[in-house]
């Protein structure tokens, strides 16, 4: 694992979890995130790393660890069990990892008492449903617990995993108006058509730079995508595992469209946002979609304007949305196939994930039926819109019609395209693989 360990290690989770530890009074964390995007390895890891011992509880697989949390929630009392349970003390230098704990409600009720009562305890809790455990909770213990989110693996995590170090340093350092060496931008635009096919799952990537071997990769993408059906129905009632699998299985098709904005009647013919509401809940707090909702009024907040009726639903991952699609491998080697395939919908799910990982609310702008801008973001006190591009037509009449509305100081594009800027400086070409850097501005 000395690869994905590497990128883990950097990753701003081991920062985010150091510092952590190291504060005063800290509360238990929470880490949600999907299936597979390695939430346990991360956590194994910080473990292994920063303390002496890791006391490891998996209620998935170990159900009946429920039992030690029957009854009195003492948290003193179910650290005694549970020592005598593994056969080794618990102690303040241990990191008590409960994993998979969205099957023990209980469970995730007892850290409001180690909070309260126990904080010399270092506690984090993880799983892949958290976030829909959460909601369904009565007895969450909220103030209690802080967050964090894990997604898949950036496109910059990526090339770490690869070793493209200097590659990367190179983007990062970049002020977005110089262009880079022409062999330097072809190499990451080759590295990109990769990662759009392999996706962001660590165990996917892993096995491609052991392996090299796209067929395995496949059937890998196809098994996470099938624990998540199972999920649907282990998780959910039965009616409900109907609709999330239908909602779940449109996604494709609603992303080829040349809107892509989501339609109910697209899922099931005739049917109403009633119908399916609370499923698209479901699985953007199971983290396994992004969501854009709609603006028409650019104004601060931004979320305050949004219409919620109105959105875009994007897969976690363009590797699972390529396995969805069961999309040939030799479209790797095409020039600009990848790119431009489904009505650019590979990038503009790359752009939703890289986006989303740097905890940006997604948004965008339409205005009637005659322009839209594909992401709309906030950061600080400016909203900045972003054009997405995935071929040759980089024509900007959305952004300038924008533009002829609003003033804006800033605009992005992100295409295939190296980095340049207008003769104005209004607007800034941006290639796709260095998307992240619209935040970072």
């Amino acid at each position: 694992m000395h690869y994905i360990n590497h990128v883990v290690m950097i990753r701003s989770i081991y920062k985010y979890l150091s510092e952590w530890k190291s504060s005063y009074r800290r509360k238990p964390l929470l880490l949600q995130g999907a299936r597979q995007v390695g939430k346990t390895y991360a956590v194994k890891q910080f473990g292994k790393n920063d303390y002496k011992n890791i006391a490891y509880l998996n209620f998935e697989q170990v159900p009946e660890l429920s039992k030690f949390f029957d009854g009195k929630l003492d948290p003193h009392k179910i650290i005694e069990d549970l020592s005598l349970y593994l056969g080794k003390n618990i102690t303040d230098d241990t990191l008590i990892f409960f994993d998979e704990i969205q099957i023990a409600p209980k469970a995730i009720t007892s850290l409001k008492y180690f909070y309260e009562e126990a904080p010399e305890f270092h506690v984090i809790a993880a799983g892949s449903l958290l976030g829909v455990s959460v909601g369904k909770e009565s007895s969450f213990p909220v103030g209690k617990v802080n967050f964090m989110t894990m997604h898949p693996m950036s496109f910059s995590e990526y090339l770490l995993a690869i070793e493209e170090e200097l590659a990367l340093e190179k983007i990062m350092s970049n002020n977005l108006e110089t262009s880079l060496p022409e062999f330097l931008h072809d190499k990451l635009i080759s590295h990109l058509k990769m990662y759009l096919f392999l996706g962001g799952m660590p165990e996917v990537v892993q096995n491609y730079i052991n392996n090299k071997n796209i067929v395995t990769v496949r059937k890998i993408q196809n098994e996470i995508l099938n624990s998540y059906q199972r999920d649907f129905s282990k998780y959910t009632s039965k009616i409900q595992a109907i609709k999330t699998s239908e909602v779940w299985n449109s996604i494709p098709y609603q992303l080829a469209k040349e809107s892509k904005k989501f339609k109910y009647s697209d899922v099931k013919k005739k049917a109403r946002a009633s119908h399916y509401e609370t499923t698209i809940e479901w699985l953007k707090k199971a983290g396994l979609v992004n969501i854009a909702y709609n603006i028409s009024t650019p104004k601060l907040p931004i979320s305050g304007y949004a219409d919620r009726t109105k959105f875009k639903l994007y897969a976690l991952d363009t590797g699972l949305l390529g396995a969805m699609l069961n999309l040939s491998s030799d479209i790797i080697t095409d020039p600009n196939k990848l790119f431009t395939e489904y009505n650019g919908a590979f990038i503009e799910s790359f752009v939703a994930m890289e986006l989303s990982s740097l905890s940006t609310d997604l948004f965008y702008w339409t205005s009637g039926n005659k322009a839209e801008i594909d992401f709309m973001i906030q950061k600080d006190e400016t909203i900045y819109p972003i054009e997405v591009k995935s071929g040759k037509n980089l024509s900007m009449k959305s952004l300038q019609s924008y533009r002829h509305k609003y003033s804006n100081e800033l605009s992005f594009r992100l295409s295939p395209l190296n980095f340049n800027k207008s003769k104005d400086g209004s607007f800034i070409n941006i290639p796709l693989y260095a998307s992240f850097l619209v935040i970072k501005r």
